[in-house]
């Protein structure tokens, strides 16, 4: 069993090592799906962590189409992740139509080898799942991430397990989002997954004794921070190991 945590910062990285995971994605602005996270947050990572280090390389939010200015931007980013010595990326490119942008997938690919990659959830904005695993595993990815294209992995388990028996070992599909203590070992149970992808966050509360009340308009957001939660981790491993034991 394999846990992945997305971890939203170095702070949410060193826990998610912290609490026993294997690899963690590195991204920047959760709120947003992730987004690529700065050239020093990647090599500090890199420099702290013995596990393996994927971030994301997603120039902004919103869909997944994007212009020659924006992928010439993804390659640079692959560029620096390959030279600070990451594991490997995380990427995520769509046609208009819902499919699976072979050619700049393949293109990514061959750029970030040796490098691994994995394709997040943007295939769950695709069409046609089943044609768009085939047209990842032909671009090279390693994995897929999903959540079986419903809001949650557990909403999407019955998908994510036909995804399972379909790929047949030929690609990963992990599920992500929605994954958490309380649910993993079921979804090992009905998925037959073997690689798991989590936040495993929690709020942690902001030490600023002075806070001015004039500028803020959602305390919560404006100074509490979301991180990665080392029990929670600890916790994830535990019941998956368990269910897998099982």
């Amino acid at each position: 069993m394999v846990l992945e945590i997305c971890a939203n910062s170095l702070p949410s990285a060193l826990a998610a090592q912290a609490g026993g995971a294997d690899r963690v994605e590195l991204c920047d602005n959760m709120a947003e799906g992730g987004t690529t996270p700065s050239y020093g947050t990647i090599l500090t990572a890199r420099e702290l962590l013995h596990i393996q280090v994927y971030p994301i390389i997603r120039p902004r939010g919103g869909d997944f189409l994007y212009n020659d200015a924006e992928f010439d931007l993804m390659r640079k980013d692959i560029e620096l992740c390959r030279e600070t010595g990451c594991d490997g990326v995380v990427i995520g490119l769509l046609l208009a139509d819902g499919s699976i942008d072979k050619k700049r997938t393949k293109l990514l690919v061959e750029l970030a080898w040796p490098l691994g990659v994995t394709f997040h959830r943007a295939f769950d904005r695709c069409a046609d799942p089943f044609q768009a695993m085939e047209d990842i595993i032909d671009c090279g990815c390693e994995r897929i991430l999903t959540s079986g294209q419903q809001p949650t992995a557990p909403e999407g388990a019955e998908l994510i397990a036909q995804l399972v028996e379909k790929a047949g070992g030929r690609i990963i599909i992990m599920p992500g989002s929605g994954v958490r203590e309380n649910n993993i070992a079921e979804l090992v149970r009905s998925t037959g997954a073997t690689e798991y992808h989590s936040t495993a966050k929690s709020i942690v509360k902001s030490k600023m004794q002075f806070k001015n009340k004039l500028v803020m308009d959602n305390e919560a957001l404006e100074l509490n921070i979301s991180e990665t939660d080392v029990e929670i981790v600890r916790k994830l491993r535990e019941e998956a190991e368990k269910a897998f034991s099982s």
